[in-house]
């Protein structure tokens, strides 16, 4: 079935199906029309709202003269065109663009009906046993509205016999009353099955998706369905979806902002416009002279005033008017926030905070050295792949919520894990477990994201998440953790193991790091184990040499004296910055 809305009357193309003579009973025309060209002249299926009921009285078709001979009377074929000028003869297109939805006739045939039976109650399907049941059902087709879509079978008991009902007159009276408290109004489309025998039929109520349009409420209440049960929707749920759907026109980023191009980083427009046309994403003739242009084309200005989104991405004065282009940092002592050994509050564009965090991380993560074949040098490698790293960054200042004036991209660093996170909640119906998995891209600022597409830093498929999986498990590393807590949203990545960084106080030697490895491969270790893991014909004065730097540095500890002293890793390791302590 296809549902339109538009500004003036829509009529759709019938798809040629199997017919079915339509009825105008009382002035309640639930269907014209049946599924057949005749004469070239396509035919709908119109189903009404029961406001624009009232203009049109089944009288009214034949003095329009929508027949054309008796042929057409007895099967009721109602040409569109034909329809379409009465109803600009009426008077009543406002009424009918309102009011009402025009589909592409699907009739359900007895077979049909049995198969949905079978398949039982679901996220999409309802069974009401009678008509007496409209205000429930009218609940039921407000969540199908708001959710997927959905159908209610009128004449099927909850367990699934198909009893059917008669429908008089009065039933679509009743069901007129019930379609008037949708707000806003909803495309309902109606169908009568017979089964068997005494004129019983089962009413079928479908409806489609709503989910472009504001939240649908019946009787000034929101309804949703969750599995095969339809309840009120939480206010908090109504108000997400209701901040969604808004959002999707009218969104932070894209509201006027107060600035002049001349408030604008130059440099870091034209260096967008080199690495755009140099990775073949901006056109070769885009001018680096012209930067109104180029602004324009990536949507950061609007009849000639910029937006939002062209500070986020180019601005140099934040404050005191955007504070949340801002990105904290911070090295913490331990595995939890008590103690600082590093600590940085930065507001500028965000290509410049991006740098920023990635020469952070750099300075505070361990790096790992080894040995390349044909090399004689060290390559030194940060302990996470840098890209999964840039690209966990990336996803933080493309989908935040910059509307929250306080909000900010937050970098933390412990001695077990790293975090990264942006305030800001997931879009609507996504979970966290939904990011380890194929997802639709679905931005949060999507003037925001094209500017770093086009800086090729991302790309459109909604890949990122499960690129940075990829990345840590190629690396070694266990997948890292996706949050949503208290209104943000973050990554957490675990090392596979203990990583002994190369760099704390003082560089360490290939063998004192070797030596931490062997310590935190047991909770203790006696010299002599020390000596026979690390296979190195070091003097055991050298060795203890070793034992008694680390320990001053804060990354080990002993207990015990003599050949009975046994060594752990210590809680405290000093990093780059901090004073020695005198032994």
């Amino acid at each position: 079935m296809n549902c339109v809305s538009s500004s003036e009357p829509i009529f759709l193309k019938e798809s040629g199906k199997k017919d079915q003579t339509a009825r105008a009973e009382n002035g309640w025309p639930t269907q014209l029309g049946r599924s057949e060209a005749w004469e070239g002249c396509p035919y709908v299926s119109i189903v009404w709202n029961a406001r624009c009921c009232e203009s049109l009285q089944s009288g009214d078709l034949e003095a329009a003269g929508l027949y054309e001979d008796n042929a057409e009377r007895q099967s009721s074929r109602y040409p569109v065109r034909r329809i379409a000028a009465w109803v600009e003869r009426r008077g009543c297109a406002s009424e009918l663009s309102a009011h009402s939805r025009l589909v592409e006739f699907s009739p359900v045939t007895n077979q049909d009906l049995l198969n949905l039976v079978r398949r039982g109650e679901s996220e999409q399907l309802e069974f009401k046993q009678s008509s007496a049941q409209f205000p429930r059902a009218g609940e039921t087709l407000c969540a199908f509205a708001n959710g997927r879509g959905g159908q209610v079978l009128v004449g099927v008991r909850p367990d699934g016999s198909v009893v059917g009902q008669t429908l008089a007159d009065k039933t679509f009276q009743e069901l007129a009353q019930v379609l008037r408290r949708f707000d806003p109004p909803i495309p309902v489309e109606t169908e009568r099955i017979p089964v068997g025998a005494n004129g019983l039929e089962v009413l079928v109520l479908k409806t489609t998706s709503m989910a472009d349009s504001l939240p649908c409420t019946y009787d000034g209440r929101p309804y949703q369905r969750v599995g095969t049960t339809t309840s009120v929707m939480p206010q908090e749920t109504y108000q997400r979806i209701l901040l969604e759907r808004t959002h999707s026109r009218h969104r932070w980023e894209n509201e006027i902002a107060e600035v002049t191009i001349d408030e604008l980083d130059a440099q870091e427009i034209r260096r967008t416009i080199q690495t755009g046309i140099a990775g073949g994403r901006l056109p070769a003739d885009t001018s680096a002279d012209d930067l109104t242009d180029v602004l324009d084309r990536l949507g950061l200005r609007v009849r000639g005033a910029l937006v939002n989104a062209a500070v986020v991405v180019f601005g140099r004065e934040f404050l005191p008017h955007y504070p949340q282009c801002q990105l904290r940092l911070a090295r913490f002592r331990g595995t939890d926030k008590n103690e600082f050994l590093d600590q940085r509050q930065l507001h500028g564009h965000a290509f410049d905070l991006l740098s920023e965090a990635m020469q952070f991380l750099t300075r505070h993560l361990p790096v790992a050295g080894r040995i390349e074949p044909g090399v004689f040098e060290r390559v030194d490698e940060p302990l996470f792949p840098p890209i999964a790293l840039r690209e966990a960054l990336v996803n933080a200042f493309c989908h935040r919520d910059y509307a929250q004036a306080g909000g900010a991209v937050s970098v933390a660093i412990y001695d077990d894990r790293l975090e990264i996170w942006s305030s800001g909640e997931l879009p609507l119906g996504m979970k966290v477990e939904d990011l380890k998995r194929e997802h639709l891209s679905r931005p949060r600022n999507p003037l925001i994201a094209e500017v770093f597409y086009r800086r090729g830093l991302v790309e459109r498929w909604g890949r990122g998440t499960q690129k940075i999986v990829e990345l840590c498990l190629r690396a070694g590393h266990p997948e890292p953790e996706f949050l949503e807590v208290a209104g943000a949203v973050g990554v957490r990545f675990l090392p596979s193991g203990y990583v002994a960084p190369l760099r704390v106080a003082h560089d360490l030697t290939d063998r004192q790091r070797r030596i931490l490895q062997v310590i935190a491969g047991g909770k203790e270790s006696s010299f002599a184990n020390i000596r026979a893991q690390i296979n190195s014909s070091v003097a055991d004065r050298t060795l203890r040499d070793d034992l008694l730097h680390l320990k001053r540095l804060g990354m080990i500890d002993s207990r015990g004296h003599g050949r009975g002293a046994v060594w752990f890793l210590g809680a405290t390791p000093k990093f780059e910055g901090e004073p020695n302590k005198a032994e």
